[in-house]
């Protein structure tokens, strides 16, 4: 057994103090409030966070970061530059780019990341004598770490989509691709969960699935959780509305797949009628407010669909900057922006879609929350830093940054004490596994 005393630490009813608390094998066993500091306690000084769930990420992304903003442009160029990046991307080279980024997540206090992933084989379409072998890279990364995985395995099936029509896959995309639905379930089927690790899966997008392969992809992925970019752009709505005569998430809905355990990423231009299909579902809606202002691709309707009944999610996606507390400000922040209006979410919705719904996206039931019963994942953020120094406990995540965060533990281990992960240097893992991709290309 562990024992902790903390300072203050956020509890599933909010903000307390003094704050003592047990874990053992990995569980929170007690949690007692206004409660004085025992022989033997870890002291915490600070505010304890439950474990902060990235819902939304695309690891070889990362490889973007700062050099994608002369001659302007929009998602569409950005995308090609992405697409780029993956051209000589192995299981080795993405093992050790992956491995530094979620390290760069859990010293910024993520402790589980949904990994949309779509890389699945070689340049060209080539199998890998081990057909996952990229998504198995992923895993053994996020377990190097220490930090929980959801590997949302991502169907991917067309090049896109026109008011003609879908678009074939091109030189790069074929890579994505494993044919049809049957042969993607069928690939997937042979990946494993484990203590850190939920197989979940992904719906690239309606401009990617063509709508007559919707149906048999929610028939296969029945019961599990499935997420998708839903209306990021413009031109997808568009594109969809001309060929097909209906909005991404109506025809995501009418195949079935729109559920309590669907997550639409991005969701930022939505209709009146799709903010209530998915509240009505009691499904997620994943904001990457720093990616989503990154792209210029507009500001989702946060609020709305909280209203309408749906859970909302947050993600660092494109690796713009991996910084939880950024994420979450910008959720507030940029309904600021469109209402004229502070506080359009509590302190407690906020932490919330940070922590306890990011988990539930991810298809993990029993963490999110510094309560008895639940898998201890937490982290302590300093209140006596440059950044924080003044504020309010119960506002930290208005002031706080990734720099802030000193403590994070995962199911009870320790994974990063004193600012500073257990496998050393993130930078320059950062440094060499970027050097490498490149060398590469």
């Amino acid at each position: 057994m562990t024992t902790y005393w903390a300072e203050h630490a956020w509890l599933p009813t909010g903000l307390a103090t003094d704050v003592r608390f047990e874990v053992v094998e990995g569980r929170f066993v007690a949690v007692h409030r206004k409660a004085r500091p025992a022989p033997g306690d870890e002291r915490l000084h600070g505010v304890v966070l439950p474990g902060l769930a990235n819902a939304h990420s695309h690891a070889f992304h990362r490889a973007l970061r700062g050099r994608t903003h002369v001659d302007g442009g929009n998602f569409w160029t950005w995308r090609d530059q992405m697409y780029a990046v993956t051209r000589h991307l192995t299981p080795d080279t993405y093992f050790a780019l992956a491995r530094a980024v979620f390290a760069e997540m859990a010293l910024a206090g993520i402790t589980a990341v949904g990994e949309f992933h779509y890389l699945h084989h070689a340049p060209g379409g080539t199998r890998y004598a081990d057909p996952n072998a990229m998504g198995l890279s992923l895993i053994a990364a996020a377990q190097e770490v220490g930090i929980r995985l959801t590997l949302l395995d991502t169907c991917y099936l067309a090049g896109g989509l026109t008011g003609d029509g879908h678009l074939p896959l091109d030189d790069v995309q074929v890579r994505f691709s494993d044919g049809d639905v049957d042969a993607w379930a069928a690939r997937v089927a042979a990946l494993e969960p484990g203590l850190t690790t939920r197989i979940g899966a992904a719906v690239h997008s309606v401009r990617a699935i063509p709508r007559d392969q919707l149906e048999p992809m929610a028939q296969v992925t029945r019961g599990r959780i499935v997420h998708a970019h839903v209306s990021e752009q413009p031109a997808e709505n568009l594109a969809t509305q001309m060929f097909y005569g209906a909005t991404p998430t109506a025809m995501l809905a009418e195949a079935g797949l729109v559920n309590e355990r669907f997550t639409a990423v991005h969701a930022t231009h939505l209709t009146d009628e799709d903010v209530a299909s998915l509240g009505h579902e009691r499904a997620t809606a994943c904001f990457c407010p720093t990616t989503e202002r990154d792209l210029a691709d507009g500001i989702g309707p946060a609020r709305a669909l909280a209203e309408a009944g749906a859970r909302l999610s947050l993600g660092s996606d494109q690796h713009a900057v991996i910084d939880p507390f950024e994420e979450v400000r910008g959720l507030e922040m940029h309904e600021r922006l469109t209402s004229n209006e502070r506080g359009r979410f509590t302190g407690d919705d906020l932490m919330r879609a940070a922590s306890v719904d990011g988990y539930r996206s991810l298809g993990w039931h029993d963490i999110g929350e510094i309560a008895e019963g639940q898998v201890a994942d937490f982290v302590l953020v300093r209140t006596d830093t440059v950044n924080t120094v003044g504020s309010k406990a119960g506002q930290i995540l208005y002031s706080a940054t990734r720099s802030d965060v000193d403590l994070v533990v995962v199911g009870g281990r320790t994974i990063v004490r004193d600012g500073r992960h257990e496998l050393g240097d993130v930078a320059d893992l950062l440094t060499t596994s970027l050097a490498d991709v490149r060398e590469h290309r």
